[in-house]
């Protein structure tokens, strides 16, 4: 499964421009006002995951912030990345994996994912997303999935949707919510997708804050 995923999403990104992908967002804003909301000085180490070709990395680090990594499945989106950001890219760590087979060689201040784990569907697959992100996160995870209300599919490939409640359950072993939000992403082709993002708080180990 795994390398078929792998595959799909080299496809992807060798086949089509940024604007011709749904999830592209000139200015990441939710995303930024997040991480800002962490109060952390600029040498906090971040991590985004499933960045790919995202924008967020070249505002972090315009901004100043110094110890910034992308995970991403896919080498090409990767490749894209460190091409736009020139000399820059040299400031970032570069991972090519699969988040539900990526073994963290260091801890993250903060940990950002926008549109990655809604595509994990199996009990698996999720299960192994959550340890990760319990043996990775040392205070802050942000995630966006798509709402209640959002696609049933994209790229192609099925997702799992989230209310607030649910996705406060799959996270509730390890870490506690702070806020939750909804909104409207619209797609370069102007059509609409409902987002839930929420942020979350690392608790210590063994502590569960329950649904």
């Amino acid at each position: 499964m795994t390398k078929n995923r792998k595959q799909h999403w080299e496809n992807v990104y060798d086949s089509k421009q940024p604007a011709e992908l749904s999830w592209t967002q000139d200015f990441p804003k939710t995303s930024l006002d997040f991480i800002h909301s962490c109060r952390l000085p600029k040498n906090a180490s971040i991590i985004d995951i499933g960045g790919g070709n995202s924008n967020l990395v070249d505002f972090l680090v315009k901004e100043g912030y110094s110890n910034m990594t992308v995970l991403d499945i896919s080498e090409i989106a990767l490749n894209r990345a460190k091409a736009r950001l020139g000399k820059d890219a040299a400031k970032v760590k570069w991972i090519a994996a699969d988040i539900t087979e990526y073994e963290p060689s260091q801890k993250y201040d903060v940990w950002h994912d926008r549109a990655t784990f809604h595509f994990l569907t199996s009990t698996a697959e999720i299960n192994k997303y959550l340890d990760c992100a319990r043996k990775t996160v040392r205070r802050y995870l942000t995630i966006g999935t798509f709402s209640e209300t959002g696609p049933d599919k994209c790229s192609g490939l099925p997702i799992k949707k989230y209310g607030e409640s649910e996705l406060q359950k799959e996270l509730s072993d390890g870490f506690e919510k702070i806020k939750c939000i909804t909104e409207d992403h619209i797609t370069p082709f102007n059509t609409t997708q409902n987002f839930l993002f929420c942020s979350f708080k690392r608790q210590s180990a063994g502590h569960s804050t329950g649904s």
